[in-house]
C-alpha cells in the first residue's frame, strides 16, 4: 500500500488520522512479533540466477556490504576476464587488503574457443575457490558464472554440492551467479534469486557500456 501524499494527510479528518494511527500500530506490532522469532544466524548459500540482467551486479552489491563493515571477502571469476571491470579495478586499487579477487577465466566459451584449456582454467578456479571458503578469515566468497561452468561440464556438480554441504565453514557466506542454475543447487540453497528478462537493450542494437555492464 502506497503511502498518502502530504496533501491528502492535510485534508484529512482527526478521526481518519487516528483510524491509520492504529492501524500502523496494529501492523508494527505483528511485523516486531515475527521479527522476535528471527534470531537464527548462519552463513548462508545464495544462488543468483536467471536470463535477466543483474546477477553479478547484485552479487557485487553484496561485497561491497561485506567491505564496507570491514568484513573479509573474495571473488573467483569463472568466465569473466578478457575484458577489465569496474568491480575488479575498484576492489584492486582500492580494496585489496579486505577483498582478494581471482580472474581465472579468459572470457566466455565462444571466445576462447579451446575447450580444454577452459575446463583446465575452471577446475583451477574450483581450487582457489576451496581454498577461500575454507578459510574462516573469509565472511562471504563469491562464484561468479560458476553456473555455466556447471553447466558446460567443465565442474562436476556433485563435486560443488558435496562441497557446500560438508566442508563449507558454518558462518561463510558462498553466492553462486549464472544461468541456468542446476535444480540440485537449488535445492540446497538458502536463497535463491531468478533475474527475469523482460527488455534488453542488446535487442535494439546498443552494445555493452560502461558503468552498465562492466
Amino acid at each position: 500500500m502506497t503511502e498518502p501524499s502530504q496533501d491528502a494527510t492535510m485534508s484529512a479528518s482527526p478521526e481518519d488520522l487516528a483510524r491509520h494511527a492504529e492501524k500502523m500500530a496494529k501492523k508494527k506490532a505483528a511485523r516486531d512479533k515475527i521479527m522476535a522469532t528471527k534470531t537464527g544466524e548462519k552463513g548462508l548459500i545464495i544462488v543468483h540466477t536467471g536470463k535477466g540482467k543483474g546477477k553479478s551486479s547484485a552479487a557485487f552489491g553484496m561485497i561491497f556490504r561485506h567491505i564496507a563493515h570491514g568484513r573479509k571477502c573474495a571473488v573467483v571469476q569463472f568466465i569473466k576476464g578478457a575484458m577489465s571491470t569496474g568491480e575488479r579495478d575498484l576492489i584492486l586499487r582500492h580494496f585489496s587488503d579486505l577483498c582478494e579477487f581471482h580472474t581465472m577465466g579468459e572470457g566466455f566459451t565462444w571466445e576462447t574457443q579451446d575447450k580444454a584449456r577452459d575446463m583446465a582454467m575452471a577446475k583451477a578456479a574450483w581450487e582457489k575457490a576451496k581454498e577461500l571458503i575454507r578459510d574462516p578469515a573469509n565472511t562471504m566468497v563469491l562464484l561468479d558464472e560458476i553456473n555455466i561452468a556447471i553447466r558446460y561440464d567443465y565442474i562436476e556438480l556433485a563435486d560443488v554440492l558435496t562441497f557446500l554441504a560438508e566442508e563449507k565453514p558454518a558462518m561463510t557466506h558462498v553466492v553462486l551467479t549464472g544461468r541456468n542454475a542446476k535444480d540440485e543447487l537449488i535445492e540446497l540453497a538458502d536463497l535463491v534469486t531468478e533475474m527475469e528478462l523482460i527488455k534488453h537493450p542488446f535487442r535494439s542494437g546498443i552494445k555493452a557500456q560502461i558503468g552498465v555492464e562492466f
